[in-house]
């Protein structure tokens, strides 16, 4: 049974170009978040808002959204499950 859905997923996962082993990998980041994390650390915060303010934007609220659902939702989720 396990084998027969790992080999189902990794051919769903290789039909979608291996975004879902990605975003499982990264923790939850999509590649647009991982490529303006390594740009933000080496451009810093201020040049990388004044190069492109729209995709600063738009990762600055996917990490919002993100860490909504990772430190606020689950752990108070999982808190009326046990209660």
């Amino acid at each position: 049974m396990q084998a027969w859905i790992k080999t189902h997923f990794s051919a769903f996962d290789h039909k979608v170009d291996g975004a879902i082993s990605f975003f499982i990998r990264h923790y939850g980041k999509t590649k647009f978040m991982v490529a303006m994390s390594k740009k933000a650390q080496y451009l810093g915060l201020e040049r990388l808002f004044l190069k492109g303010p729209k995709a600063f934007v738009y990762f600055f609220l996917f990490y919002l959204v993100r860490d909504t659902i990772l430190y606020v939702l689950i752990p108070i989720g999982f808190a009326v499950m046990v209660d």
